[in-house]
């Protein structure tokens, strides 16, 4: 109840006293004053503002452990993959970018997706800093105004793709799919094989009936007969291969180029440029080790993925590597994706490619 009285009202109580009883000994007065005052200062020591030495070292303690805990003031790098992106898979599975970044103070996090579209919708949401996908998701995120920036591509392969059908599909070539169930990631590499694969056949887009499906769901439709026929891409592709009596229609060779681009946030890019760089160095060093030892890729992966290594080694020999800069002919290709997807009105708006293609990639 101490610290409801000021210390002020006390002093106040003791002139008043003091003009009451002025002619009373002065004795008296002074061990009254003294008394007030003692109590003042008890007041003080016990009012919940004052900092003493406990409350200075709390503080100083609290203020030290902020600073010094781990990565307070490092950067993050928050890196998106999926499983058809191996070589991000072995990056983050050998830790050498861990290692690589360390000396800077920097860190890495990772977050795996089913597929390219919602890798970039996180992109687009600011929770991942650099990633990888096919040619088609970079195409829809340009056209919805993600900001994000080329920063490099893989070959990786036509072999890699392709739509099937079970083997005892009546269905013989693309040109049967008019009127039937479709089953692809839309907005992913295989929706764009799907365009190109109707036009060569001589059939719109609105001849078949799309059904977008991720991978598994796709796959689980595509078992039970939900749908006439899937376009997949490796590992996935090769696993049906292994797994389902299937048939292939056609994979991406003289259709589509079938490329994978590694993307960052644009705020990333401008605002880490030495750590970009390192990120993009240490993706390279594992690309190459992985282009000479498919079944040492196919081992890594394998617990990690959840699929058979003999399967896995499948899809690693038919794919290509490299981590390499975007040329012009490169981004006219790209241009002609995002192009094609224009003209049906998958995306609302055309897009320029080269304008967001990272100048510091060649």
């Amino acid at each position: 109840m101490l610290t409801k009285f000021s210390p002020f009202r006390l002093l106040e109580a003791g002139i008043t006293f003091l003009k009451k009883y002025q002619k009373q000994n002065i004795h008296t007065l002074s061990l009254l004053f003294a008394v007030g005052l003692s109590l003042t200062f008890v007041i003080s020591a016990c009012s919940p503002n004052t900092r003493d030495n406990t409350g200075t070292n709390q503080t100083a303690q609290t203020t030290e452990t902020t600073n010094s805990s781990p990565n307070s003031n490092s950067i993050v790098v928050r890196i998106g993959y999926q499983k058809a992106a191996t070589v991000l898979y072995a990056l983050k599975a050998k830790g050498e970018l861990e290692k690589a970044l360390k000396a800077s103070g920097a860190s890495v996090t990772w977050t795996e997706f089913p597929a390219g579209p919602p890798m970039l919708e996180a992109l687009n949401a600011g929770s991942i800093d650099f990633g990888y996908t096919g040619e088609a998701p970079p195409v829809f995120a340009q056209s919805g105004g993600t900001p994000f920036v080329y920063v490099a591509y893989d070959p990786l392969s036509t072999k890699a793709e392709a739509i099937i059908v079970r083997q005892d599909s009546p269905i013989k070539s693309v040109a049967d799919l008019k009127g039937k169930k479709v089953a692809f990631a839309k907005g992913s590499n295989t929706n764009y094989l799907v365009v190109k694969a109707l036009e060569k056949a001589g059939l719109q887009y609105k001849d078949i009936e799309p059904m977008g499906l991720k991978p598994a769901d796709a796959r689980a439709a595509f078992e039970s007969k939900k749908v006439d026929a899937w376009a997949i891409w490796d590992p996935y592709l090769a696993a049906a291969e292994k797994a389902i009596s299937v048939r292939t229609l056609t994979d991406a060779t003289g259709l589509a180029p079938n490329r994978g681009y590694y993307l960052a946030a644009k705020s990333f890019a401008d605002s880490n440029l030495d750590t970009l760089k390192t990120v993009i160095d240490e993706v390279k060093k594992v690309s190459d080790w992985a282009k000479n030892n498919p079944p040492e890729v196919a081992k890594l992966l394998s617990p990690i993925l959840g699929i058979d290594a003999a399967v896995l080694e499948i899809a690693e020999k038919r794919r290509e590597y490299g981590v390499l800069p975007l040329t012009d002919e490169v981004i006219t290709k790209q241009q002609e994706v995002a192009d094609a997807f224009y003209k049906i009105k998958l995306i609302p708006k055309e897009v320029n490619v080269k304008e967001i293609v990272w100048q510091n990639n060649k």
